[in-house]
């Protein structure tokens, strides 16, 4: 009876609507299956998350409160008054982190199998502004609660992006909303949080699946290699779709049992007038960057170091971000393959500074 309706339903929307490209999609999609084939679900894993932060993020809209004298008594409503409301939070923020951390993964996985050359450039392109887009949304969800923590952190961070030449000046004034970090910032930053970056994400976001859609999945070099009749192949619906759908389901238990074993402490109400307290530091996905401006000295030559290394940071993520347009003359990269170390170097830099700034944090 439910095979009879729902296909009433399919005929009924495509008399309207001609559904033939989807039906063309469902029956032809195919997904390669190869040695790297685990890394195809990295990107799903972390749109599963994203739509965790939607759902989530729209729950607590309906009682949080922006504003210097409520944002703080609201999230302490949502978590001791609002049924469910600390496990609602808890599983905002982890799954933030989680997104965020499979998006890397994603990113280097791409970046290792070289899935980012001809004629995948824009999609590489996309996918690293997303992942630039939701480590702002860490930034900016990080000022929301308005407790002591994310407050000086916040100062911190737009004090960094003031440092950036010519235009640093305008970019902290426009992020605080005036000089210090104020219920005007907290504004400017909710505004951003809930407005204008997931306008920009839905935006790349469809883009980027699109593009995926269109050019089908990547085969490696190695399988590309291979005779025909050695290639195998799986259905993308329902065999992915299925084997994905219950990865989901394994990623969202991950995230109940972190959100209920580990759940994020509210702290106290910011007071602008108040010392900073000691171990301020940053989300883990910016603490490379932040240890290393520790390192810079004060100066370097004529020029100050925070100043050299923010704008070493800026040239870095651009190449990073044109990467599939960046040629190596493959005589060279033959015998010894040039963009694989770079990788290599760039994800033990990052996790060797990340797990030095939380040390030297603790123990300081």
């Amino acid at each position: 009876m439910f095979k009879n309706s729902f296909s009433k339903l399919v005929n009924w929307l495509d008399t309207r609507y001609d559904l033939s490209p989807v039906k063309e999609l469902i029956q032809h999609k195919k997904v390669p299956l190869h040695k790297f084939s685990m890394f195809y679900y990295l990107g799903g894993i972390a749109l599963f998350l994203f739509i965790v932060q939607v759902i989530t993020g729209i729950l607590l809209l309906m009682y949080y409160k922006p504003g210097e004298e409520s944002a703080f008594e609201s999230v302490r409503f949502i978590v001791t008054e609002v049924n469910f409301g600390w496990l609602v939070r808890n599983i905002h923020s982890w799954s933030a982190n989680l997104m965020i951390f499979f998006a890397f993964a994603h990113m280097f996985s791409v970046y290792f199998t070289k899935a980012f050359k001809k004629p995948r450039e824009l999609t590489w392109v996309t996918g690293f502004l997303l992942l630039a887009l939701g480590m702002g949304f860490g930034f900016s969800g990080y000022l929301l609660p308005w407790n002591e923590l994310a407050f000086f952190a916040t100062k911190v961070g737009t004090d960094i992006a003031g440092a950036i030449p010519i235009v640093g000046s305008t970019i902290k004034e426009v992020l605080r909303g005036g000089d210090d970090v104020t219920g005007a910032t907290l504004s400017r930053f909710y505004g951003i949080h809930v407005a204008i970056l997931p306008l920009l994400f839905t935006f790349l976001l469809t883009m980027h699946l699109f593009f995926i859609q269109k050019q089908g999945m990547h085969e490696p070099d190695s399988f590309k290699k291979l005779p025909e009749d050695k290639k195998r192949y799986t259905p993308f619906f329902p065999n992915f779709a299925l084997k994905d759908a219950l990865l989901w389901l394994v990623v969202f238990n991950i995230l109940l049992l972190l959100a209920l074993i580990f759940p994020w402490e509210l702290g106290i109400k910011a007071d602008p007038f108040a010392s900073a307290p000691a171990g301020i530091k940053p989300e883990w996905y910016f603490m490379f960057m932040f240890q290393t401006l520790k390192f810079i000295p004060a100066h370097v030559l004529f020029i100050e170091g925070e100043i050299l290394g923010i704008l070493g940071f800026g040239v870095a993520g651009l190449v990073w971000l044109f990467v599939p347009f960046i040629k190596i003359k493959e005589k060279f990269n033959s015998k010894f393959d040039l963009m694989k170390w770079i990788g290599i170097v760039i994800i033990v830099y990052m996790i060797l500074l990340t797990i030095f700034g939380y040390v030297s944090s603790s123990t300081a």
